[in-house]
């Protein structure tokens, strides 16, 4: 993918998008966190002989054997193994959700354009460590080689959204084509985890009313953000924690990337400003329809 090569094209459509302006207020949209003591690292107990590890198993339904008990430290799977049941249709909006408020101190980590595996193992490692979830906003160009990915992102309590197939600069696309970008990797997320995208991301923040109208037929709805780390400039990974600090209210919501690049930088600040947050009482979570 090239979308990460274009600065100047990508800085210019992000002013333009973000001319829409404003937020819309969306209500009881919170997941609730599992039991426990979500956000904060699990103590360190004594060490404990533990059974070899079972590789993960190749789809859905590929499991040998019994299934295997969860590990303390992964959060309640959203996806997997469960039941389809038929949503409504959520409205037709004008403009993209840009924060989730109503819901006190919280705070939303989204990540975009991959799964990519030299760089989403170390996200998914970190939000692991400290027992939060996140979004991952993904292609279907990519998503399409690593279902093993958006396997463990299901598991691990992460919620998959669709980042269109390609990346493509949405207005200039046809209604068939935008339709084209968006249904192919709802059924590559839908074929890897048993459930498709509830939520969408247009490439760039660059929406218009056909991806709204086509969104909201695929059964999804458009998020933003609120906090752009501008991660894909490789701006060095203190840069990238301070603007994330900056930026962090309650129910904004945080864009970085875990491919289209060197996305060395984004892993390396998520594992300095995520426990950052914590101390400071924001509670991450998730979204849920």
């Amino acid at each position: 993918m090239h979308k990460d090569q274009l600065p100047v094209r990508r800085r210019s459509v992000l002013h333009w998008a973000a001319a829409l302006g404003g937020a819309a207020v969306v209500g009881g949209l919170f997941a609730t966190e599992p039991g426990g003591a979500p956000g904060r690292p699990a103590p360190r107990p004594a060490p404990v002989p533990e059974p070899e590890p079972v590789a993960p198993a190749a789809g859905p339904q590929a499991a040998a054997g019994p299934r295997q008990p969860a590990s303390s430290y992964r959060l309640q799977p959203m996806t997997a193994h469960a039941p389809r049941v038929r949503r409504a249709r959520p409205p037709v909006r004008t403009r993209p959700i840009l924060e989730l408020p109503g819901a006190g101190r919280t705070i939303v980590l989204t990540f975009d354009d991959g799964p990519d595996p030299r760089y989403t193992p170390g996200v998914l490692a970190t939000l692991r460590e400290f027992r939060v979830p996140a979004m991952f906003f993904v292609c279907g160009e990519m998503a399409q080689y690593h279902p093993d990915l958006l396997r463990e992102m299901a598991d691990d309590g992460h919620v998959i959204g669709n980042h269109t197939w390609s990346h493509p600069l949405v207005p200039g696309l046809t209604r068939p084509a935008i339709r084209r970008e968006l249904s192919r990797t709802c059924e590559v997320v839908d074929r890897a985890v048993g459930t498709g995208p509830l939520w969408y991301r247009a490439p760039y923040g660059a929406w218009n009313r056909h991806s709204f109208e086509i969104g909201a037929e695929l059964g999804m709805e458009p998020l933003a953000w609120t906090v752009d780390t501008l991660d894909w400039t490789e701006p060095g990974t203190g840069t990238i924690v301070r603007r994330v600090m900056d930026g962090a209210a309650p129910g904004a919501v945080v864009l970085s990337h875990d491919a289209g690049g060197n996305r060395s930088q984004s892993v390396a600040a998520l594992r300095r400003y995520l426990p950052r947050l914590l101390d400071a009482g924001y509670r991450v979570t998730v979204p849920h329809r």
